[in-house]
């Protein structure tokens, strides 16, 4: 599948992997409504394709994204929405995106170089960052971002937990290559339970941590990855997962 128009974002599923590239480099790759349906539209596939191990994001462009078009959307010329158009589009358009992102049972790598930026325009925050900033960095930290407007390198990015690694732009595409291809040949099955188990336990108890794991050890066990798990450490030999 290969897929591109005018909403800005490139399509393809290539090998097992899903791969979505933001592709409007002239607004700095700033999301709009169509682009935002279109990686919704190619989540919800994946999350239920078997075929699919791993998605990639990335960008065709200096700059990964500047958030929603809201200029756009917000022009002097065009209609003007009606009263509570935000409040009513929000839950389904950048807020599913976002919870799809973090349930899909799929290993999510995002390659991001250049302005990875919100709009600091007299807006409140939005997408998920007070839930997910206190929790990556802590409270003081999320507030110094989301009040002050701090701006962070890649490096600090990272030495704050906020991202899993940051190296020079030129070792990006092939550092992020081989972490897509590592996840993607691993056991999918239990990849997805984990990731789900643990964004579960972020709002619970360690007592219901517990009983999530236990079902997820129940699932997992009879995947036939497992089985290839227990066979190659019985053959002293990498194992070779189907995703399964």
């Amino acid at each position: 599948m290969s897929e591109a128009d005018e909403a800005g974002v490139l399509i393809d599923v290539v090998d097992g992997v899903l791969r979505i590239r933001l592709d409007r480099p002239e607004r700095k790759n700033a999301l709009s409504v169509d682009g935002i349906s279109r990686i919704i539209d190619a989540l919800g596939q994946a999350s239920t394709d078997d075929s699919t191990r791993a998605v990639s994001i990335g960008t065709t462009g200096p700059d990964f994204c500047s958030g929603a078009d809201w200029v756009a959307s917000n022009t002097k010329d065009g209609p003007r929405p009606r009263t509570g158009s935000i409040q009513r589009r929000t839950p389904v358009q950048a807020h599913r995106l976002v919870q799809l992102l973090t349930e899909v049972q799929l290993p999510v790598v995002c390659a991001v170089r250049g302005w990875a930026a919100g709009l600091d325009r007299g807006f409140s925050p939005d997408s998920g960052a007070t839930w997910l900033l206190p929790r990556l960095v802590g409270v003081a930290r999320a507030k110094e971002l989301l009040l002050l407007g701090r701006k962070l390198t890649g490096v600090e990015a990272a030495e704050w937990g906020m991202i899993h690694r940051a190296v020079p732009e030129v070792e990006l595409d092939a550092v992020a290559e081989e972490l897509v291809q590592r996840l993607a040949s691993g056991p999918t099955v239990a990849i997805g339970i984990t990731k789900r188990s643990i964004h579960r336990a972020l709002e619970g108890s360690l007592a219901e941590a517990l009983e999530t794991e236990a079902n997820a050890l129940e699932l997992t066990s009879r995947s036939p990855d497992f089985n290839e798990g227990l066979a190659a450490f019985r053959e002293s030999r990498h194992p070779r997962f189907e995703g399964r």
